[in-house]
């Protein structure tokens, strides 16, 4: 059998490493180790910042020139209804990140807003750009180092949907059909490789 030539072994490696890199790149997409999406969603209903001064309210100018009393004293004022004030955005658990695969930091908390609805929202969130991450609900433990890597579809979890941003502040609503008594945990999760960038520890407050 006749001894291929060198020209025909680097032509055919040549090939072979096209073809990995073809599989390869796309399914990794290591360029995404460098990339950030930085994304600051404020908190849904929660309340401007109040402007307050320290000086007494101004004096109530009369109609009359005079100053002398209103031609009708006995008149009561009207009376106002009281409407009922909606609560604010109440905290109901939180957590600090920890790192998995990727370092992450930030916080995560659940949060009932004030029509009732649930949201996750993540708080200075820091981890790594990856392909096809979401954010989890899950009722496994918080590990750490490679022992909690791959725990969060152990057991019963719930995406929330794709990771908006690597970095930043973000909400995720969480259906009403969500039982918050069944999940503990939240995680970056990867769904390409099955691994947790990192997880916080949902604590009541």
């Amino acid at each position: 059998m006749p001894t291929p030539s060198r020209r025909a072994v680097a032509v055919t490696a040549v090939a072979v490493a096209a073809v990995v890199a073809a599989v390869a790149l796309p399914l990794f997409q290591p360029w995404r180790l460098f990339t950030d999406t930085v994304v600051d969603e404020a908190l849904p209903g929660a309340d401007p910042i109040s402007m307050t001064t320290s000086s007494a309210a101004p004096p109530t100018i009369s109609g009359e020139r005079s100053g002398t009393p209103s031609a009708n004293p006995t008149e009561a004022p009207a009376k106002t209804s009281a409407q009922p004030q909606p609560r604010g955005p109440e905290r109901l658990s939180t957590g600090r990140f920890i790192t998995h695969e990727h370092d992450t930091q930030g916080i995560a908390s659940i949060v009932r807003l004030a029509d009732g609805s649930r949201v996750l929202r993540l708080e200075g969130l820091d981890t790594s750009d990856g392909p096809d991450l979401e954010v989890w609900l899950s009722d496994a433990p918080v590990l750490e180092g490679k022992a909690g890597w791959h725990v969060f579809d152990d057991g019963r979890y719930r995406s929330l949907g794709q990771l908006k941003g690597n970095r930043g502040n973000q909400n995720y609503p969480i259906p009403a059909s969500v039982e918050l008594a069944d999940f503990t945990s939240v995680s970056i999760w990867c769904n390409r490789f099955n691994v947790s960038f990192g997880a916080a520890e949902l604590l009541k407050v």
